[in-house]
């Protein structure tokens, strides 16, 4: 593949004008990436015509690609990925909803959640949360429209080598700047202690901090800091994290050698 279009993609699970999927663009030059361009996709019609884009290009997805394998065998559901995949786009909602939920509920307290291999070490959700953040209903409306695009998934699935999709996590690359908010969603709490962190997290990201230098114009910069969602940065942060696995492509992308192929991984989690 020729240097891609590398996209950054903060995903919510019901896009709409007031909280939509924000994709962020941009090219690797050396270890440089500049961020070309911001998109707004309120409805799943323009998020999936962003898949079906021509490639080259490779995207980070903040949200889960997979569920934990444990759960997998309890529900007895398809225990390769695109089975699975293909099974849960058979489900309603409140049918995915009623399976996680009764999984739950039989567990004892203090261990509800059952959780991926890379949940530990990038300290995320597990998929099976469905609110305060709902991760698992962003892996219901995520992961189908993935298969259905016919994208590569490196790790899980062989489709178009041209597009590939991998798993972001934007908060594990923000908190090697500080381990304070940044965003909130609510009003109330888009303060300026918020703005000063994302400020925080712009300015090392610009000093190359991080493996990568980013360059950004005036205007997105700005947008990164006023943008109080945190929606804006968390993009530029996974498409960051796309940039680097694409650097680490010849490994692996960086993934583990024995990546669990159900579960799938975050690219920049350790091992």
């Amino acid at each position: 593949m020729n240097a891609p279009l590398l996209l950054g993609v903060d995903f919510t699970s019901a896009p709409s004008r007031r909280k939509p999927i924000t994709v962020a663009s941009g090219w690797l030059r050396g270890n440089t990436l500049a961020v070309a361009d911001m998109e707004r996709c309120a409805d799943w019609a323009r998020f999936e015509a962003v898949l079906q884009r021509p490639g080259p290009w490779v995207g980070g997805f903040d949200f889960p690609f997979g569920l934990p394998r444990a759960l997998v065998v309890q529900l007895d559901w398809p225990q390769n990925w695109a089975g699975l995949i293909r099974h849960i786009h058979t489900l309603s909602k409140p049918a995915f909803k009623a399976a996680l939920d009764g999984v739950r509920e039989r567990r004892p307290m203090g261990s509800r959640y059952l959780h991926r291999a890379c949940d530990g070490p990038a300290r995320s959700h597990s998929p099976m949360k469905l609110v305060n953040p709902p991760v698992g209903l962003m892996f219901f409306e995520g992961a189908p429209r993935l298969l259905a695009a016919g994208l590569s998934l490196p790790g899980l699935h062989a489709g178009d080598p041209q597009r590939l999709a991998l798993e972001a996590y934007p908060a594990l690359l923000a908190r090697r700047f500080t381990q304070a908010s940044y965003k909130s969603d609510e009003r109330a709490r888009q303060t300026p202690e918020r703005r000063a962190e994302r400020e925080k997290i712009i300015m090392c990201l610009n000093t190359g901090a991080a493996e990568l230098t980013l360059k950004l114009s005036p205007a997105l910069t700005g947008q990164l800091l006023d943008d109080a969602s945190g929606d804006s940065l968390d993009a530029v942060l996974a498409l960051l994290q796309a940039a680097r696995a694409w650097q680490l492509r010849e490994a692996g992308f960086g993934l583990p050698a024995d990546v669990d192929p159900l579960e799938g991984w975050i690219i920049g989690c350790p091992g």
